[in-house]
């Protein structure tokens, strides 16, 4: 309990008074590096009580007792901590409270005075018949219970009941793909020119709408992130019949409470927070990545483009260091059309977790033309064309892909065939097969010149540029300016990323 996540779980569990929280602290006073006098000495009991929850303690070896520390906590109209008294390693004779049992095998001769002193004549992995008993027992319980629970199922009028299975088999609605693509249609027909998290936003109206399983929220940047939609009620402690969690400054919470919600089933979770802060989140979406689980990190202000809050907030290393995670796919669109594309494959993708980086800052949309297909899908695809066989290749993702379709249109202009391609997905590119890869990344101009452009650390881009391309980003922290600004400081706008290309043909 001396982690941080214990602290922001537990004063979020409090305040929102959850009644159905019974935490058994194993309260031994030993840690890996000896006593927990080493490195703390508050009263953990009375930390919890000023989070709002009641306490408990026991003798963690009196069964008696913790049957009803619990039996008591069932009563209570908030969440509970049962601090269990306990030694550790509990009955060898030499080990025991000690932090020599804490990692590491007993050894044969102090497991067999153990279970000498502990009266347990029984061989390794035996389970003696009266405790196998017992917990087959525990596990018929609630069989009368559930036999009752189907029954009311089964009772439910035939919509409810589907679309409750449906939840909890984590299928989507039908027509949520189509009510997406209208949105995508309304979009080409009035193109707009706004922050990729507006865009988000504007996917999250539609989604919203029609998914009623999402539950949203923010770690105090609602605002900001724009991940509340018309007619969400907030989650509140005496009412949980809303959609829409106000998590407050408490971003890991926030990432694992998510988690825990997608393990529950039935429910689609996203939160939101600025991308630097995926650092303070960072170990929870790595659980989720490694679980499995249908979570949608929503992080914006992604780049030097948010201006003046500086360097502090700018996250540089961010993108590389996510996308180096397994089974966590990060998208970065650059446009409302690519915002809703990428929206749908977050939503469709149940086997693991999503990351949306979005700007702070308008974007123009660079897409303008009706697809059928949503291209996002494929991680990156080829958004202009040369004129001819290309001499330059401009790779680019996020707010940088307007800038690089400037400078494309420039070099056409001056008889320099450019090819733009925007890479909105490493994760799902990497996906697709042998053949579509090659298209992107050679095609029909091996020679040409191979440029990125990310306002990010460069690290990766090398897998689409090679040894001898052209990667231009940021080497270093950003400042505290605004964006157009820095673009031109750090020499990521149309003229000098057009000045380096050239210099290089």
């Amino acid at each position: 309990l001396m982690e941080g996540i214990s602290h922001e779980a537990a004063a979020l569990a409090g305040h929102l008074r959850l009644n159905r929280l019974i935490v058994l602290w194993d309260d031994n006073g030993i840690s890996i590096d000896g006593s927990t006098r080493l490195a703390t000495s508050e009263d953990v009991r009375k930390r919890f009580e000023a989070y709002g929850w009641a306490t408990l303690g026991v003798d963690g070896h009196d069964e008696d007792a913790i049957r009803a520390a619990i039996e008591l906590a069932l009563t209570q109209d908030r969440p509970v901590l049962v601090a269990c008294r306990t030694v550790i390693g509990y009955g060898a004779p030499h080990k025991a409270g000690t932090a020599a049992s804490h990692g590491a095998p007993l050894g044969e001769e102090e497991v067999r005075e153990a279970r000498e002193r502990l009266g347990w004549p029984y061989p390794p992995f035996e389970i003696p018949q009266p405790i196998l008993d017992a917990w087959r027992a525990v596990g018929r319980r609630c069989q009368e219970e559930h036999a009752e629970w189907l029954a009311r199922l089964a009772e439910l009028p035939d919509d409810r009941r589907r679309d409750f299975e449906r939840r909890q088999h984590g299928e989507l609605p039908e027509g949520w793909r189509e009510a997406l693509a209208a949105l995508r249609r309304r979009l080409i027909a009035e193109p707009v020119k706004v922050a990729t998290r507006k865009a988000s936003q504007m996917a999250l109206e539609v989604i919203n709408e029609v998914v009623g399983e999402t539950v949203g929220g923010s770690a105090d940047l609602t605002g900001s992130n724009n991940t509340k939609t018309a007619g969400m009620e907030e989650i509140e402690a005496d009412d949980f019949s809303g959609r829409y969690i106000h998590y407050g400054v408490r971003e890991h919470a926030m990432a694992a409470a998510m988690n825990g919600i997608a393990l529950h089933r039935g429910f689609i979770p996203y939160g939101g927070t600025f991308l630097v802060f995926a650092d303070y989140s960072r170990p929870a979406i790595r659980v989720g990545a490694l679980m499995g689980l249908r979570v949608v990190h929503v992080m914006t202000h992604d780049s030097i483009g948010l201006g003046e809050d500086g360097p502090t907030h700018q996250p540089v290393e961010h993108l590389a260091s996510l996308r180096a995670m397994p089974n966590l796919r990060v998208f970065r669109p650059a446009d409302a059309i690519e915002t809703a594309e990428c929206w749908e494959l977050a939503l469709s993708h149940a086997s693991g977790p999503s990351l949306l980086a979005l700007t702070r800052q308008g974007v123009p949309q660079v897409r303008c033309e009706e697809s059928a297909e949503n291209l996002c899908a494929r991680g990156a695809y080829v958004l202009r064309e040369a004129s001819a066989s290309p001499r330059v290749i401009l790779y680019a993702t996020g707010s940088e892909v307007a800038i690089a379709d400037e400078v494309r249109c420039r070099l056409e202009e001056k008889g320099t065939p450019t090819r733009l391609v925007s890479v909105p997905c490493w994760e799902l590119f990497d996906e697709q097969d042998e053949q579509y890869r090659a298209t992107i990344l050679d095609g029909d101009a091996s020679d040409a010149l191979k440029v990125a452009l990310e306002a990010a650390a460069p690290m990766g881009w090398e897998r689409f540029v090679g040894s001898h391309g052209l990667i231009l980003g940021m080497r270093g922290f950003g400042a505290s300016a605004p964006a157009a600004d820095l673009y031109r400081h750090f020499g990521l706008d149309a003229e000098h990323v057009l000045e380096a290309i050239e210099a290089r043909l």
